[in-house]
């Protein structure tokens, strides 16, 4: 990830910002004209989105702090911090408040003829359809454009499109539970909308605070990137072995790697610095993203060493975490 596809996914969020703040007042005041629980559960969907793209403009602004002594990694987490944020916002604002609202259309009476302003609310849920699908559009255009995996490795990026995918859904489901209260006269229809969209979007956000959580934690490396990275150090030929590759992502464009690795018999500690500085070239030139490589070394016994000479491996080993941090 680049700066510039940070604003590239600023804009996308600040389009979704734009139309969910607008479709949120639209909906809010056509469900209560209407007494349209479905309504009212896709404003409260819109309000909790809007609030959510708020925590993402937070997370693209704050992940991109240099890093300093109090964190010297950098703050690549805070994307993933303020993603989770966001899951939460979905399925407390969004969720919970659209259940509530089924329960309270199935308190209603059947029978009773729905509000001649249901008419103006689904014209309502039609223009927000049709904001909702741009918007949709526009991150799934972004989407489909990121270098790399694209969607599966920006969280802001990921948010806005499985909130707006969510939102032509919940539309959608409202539409159809008003349509049918207004041709029959019940109720229960809004009921089983409002329901549905409550569970979709405790769905949503249950898969988002999933991936969120699982980035905050500390998660690895594609197993593809592991297995090249040992293969590009296993290659050298000062390594005899690779004992163990750990790999954290830091960031969207931050990976550690940590290696121990053991060496071939016979090199000096200056061959050894040597080496460790050679490898963290490669390493940092083949995948830029690991900005941060701590290698850990030690030295094949040689028979110095079998005779009671004094071993190298201690030095190595010092060289070449000094090496690491540099």
């Amino acid at each position: 990830m680049t700066e510039k596809s940070d604003r590239k996914t600023r804009n996308t969020v600040l389009v979704a910002l734009a139309a969910n703040l607008v479709i949120a007042v639209a909906k809010t005041a056509g469900g209560l004209v209407a007494g349209s629980p479905a309504l009212l559960s896709e404003a409260a969907h819109s309000v909790a989105d809007s609030v959510n793209e708020v925590f993402l403009l937070a997370a693209l602004r704050r992940s991109r702090r240099p890093a300093d002594r109090k964190h010297p990694f950098g703050y690549g987490k805070e994307r993933y911090f303020w993603s989770l944020l966001a899951a939460v916002g979905i399925f407390v604002m969004g969720g919970c408040f659209s259940v509530f609202q089924g329960f309270e259309a199935l308190g209603a009476a059947n029978g009773q003829e729905p509000h001649s302003g249901y008419v103006a609310g689904l014209a309502v849920l039609g223009v927000a359809l049709l904001a909702e699908g741009t918007s949709l559009a526009r991150a799934l255009y972004q989407a489909h454009r990121q270098p790399g995996a694209g969607i599966g490795d920006d969280p802001a990026l990921r948010t806005v499109v499985a909130e707006d995918g969510t939102a032509v859904v919940g539309v959608l489901l409202a539409a159809a539970g008003m349509a049918l209260h207004l041709a029959t006269g019940d109720a229960v229809y809004e009921a089983v909308a409002s329901f549905s969209i409550g569970l979709l979007l405790g769905y949503v956000a249950f898969r988002l605070g999933r991936e969120a959580r699982a980035q905050l934690i500390g998660e690895a490396a594609a197993p593809e990137l592991r297995a090249d990275i040992r293969r590009l150090v296993e290659a050298q030929p000062e390594i005899d072995n690779v004992a163990e590759l750990l790999t954290m992502q830091m960031g969207l464009d931050s990976l550690l790697v940590a290696a121990r690795v053991d060496l071939a018999p016979g090199l000096d500690s200056e061959e050894v610095e040597l080496v460790c500085v050679r490898i963290k070239k490669s390493v940092k030139k083949t995948w830029p993203q690991a900005d941060q490589v701590f290698l850990d070394v030690t030295e094949a016994p040689s028979d110095a060493e079998d005779s009671g000479g004094a071993p190298a491996a201690a030095a190595g080993a010092v060289t070449a975490e000094a090496d690491g941090r540099r």
